[in-house]
């Protein structure tokens, strides 16, 4: 039985650990602090409160896996953090399981295009942040070990989605003259591409973009929510808040993981938000 750890057992990780469970992976997941054991719940596989970034911490485990997916989150924060949780970490999961193959997931933030165009995994990576640099460095580190990086587009799922989070406090903009793709993926299609990636040999020393099959314009999001909830359209202006991911504007292509077998369950944003995320956040309300 092919043994698994997930380092970084949250919103992905969680999701990822499952679905290996289900197709009989042993697996084992890490999360940063005991209360985030407990936050993420009972698992039918062991958790434990390793934080990565503390190479002690790392060393000390004496269980050896056959892959290791670096899939921890610095839940925003700047260069500092990205410097600890993403490179200081991967240092540390490649020191010691170095038999191992390493899984880094990786943003599609690390492409800075800003004119609309396809972007596939061979496009430039120039990002004007110093967190995406950051992000490109910990990617070289684990593909120089035979690893595999996926670039993982603007992630939701069920009770996240940062577009419907904003229209619904009426802090979203129609913005005709900043107008930008947007580019996302599903939190299960993200673990269907992961495990899909490790199964497959030819998948190792490689980047892959993760991401749905369509990307849509920021404005044609608002305007699909509106219909949808009967809402008034949000007000044409523009926001003041910083984007996270930057001001970048691109087409982000799958072909790459699309022709491995790869083949997303919410290909699109209205599929998505159909049968998965407004669902959820209907729950969370009731």
């Amino acid at each position: 039985m092919p043994r698994v750890l997930i380092a970084g057992c949250g919103y992905i990780g969680a999701a990822t650990a499952d679905l290996f469970f289900s197709r009989g992976w042993e697996v084992e997941g890490w999360t940063r602090s005991q209360g985030s054991v407990q936050k993420v719940g009972a698992k039918p596989y062991p958790l434990r409160a390793v934080n990565i970034t503390n190479r002690a911490d790392v060393t000390n485990c004496s269980a050896n896996f056959d892959a290791v997916i670096h899939c921890a989150s610095t839940r925003g924060g700047g260069a500092e953090l990205y410097q600890q949780v993403y490179l200081n970490g991967a240092r540390n999961l490649l020191e010691r399981f170095r038999t191992s193959t390493i899984f880094f997931t990786s943003s599609t933030s690390v492409y800075a295009q800003s004119d609309g165009s396809w972007v596939t995994e061979e496009s430039a990576t120039k990002p004007a942040h110093e967190t995406g640099r950051i992000l490109l460095a910990t990617e070289k580190l684990v593909l120089a070990r035979g690893g595999i990086v996926a670039r993982l587009a603007g992630i939701y799922g069920p009770g996240r989605s940062a577009l419907l989070e904003k229209f619904l406090r009426g802090e979203a903009f129609i913005d005709p003259e900043h107008d930008r793709f947007i580019n996302q993926v599903h939190r299960d299609d993200i673990a269907t591409a992961l495990v899909l990636l490790l199964d497959r040999d030819s998948a190792r020393g490689e980047i892959y973009n993760v991401v749905d099959h369509e990307p849509i314009l920021q404005s044609d999001c608002y305007r699909w929510l509106a219909q949808k909830l009967n809402r008034p359209l949000p007000p044409t202006g523009r926001s003041q808040v910083q984007r996270k991911r930057g001001a970048s504007n691109k087409r982000i292509s799958n072909a790459k993981l699309h022709a491995l077998g790869w083949e997303p369950r919410y290909p699109t944003f209205a599929v998505a938000m159909e049968k998965s995320i407004l669902p959820s956040f209907a729950r969370d309300r009731d």
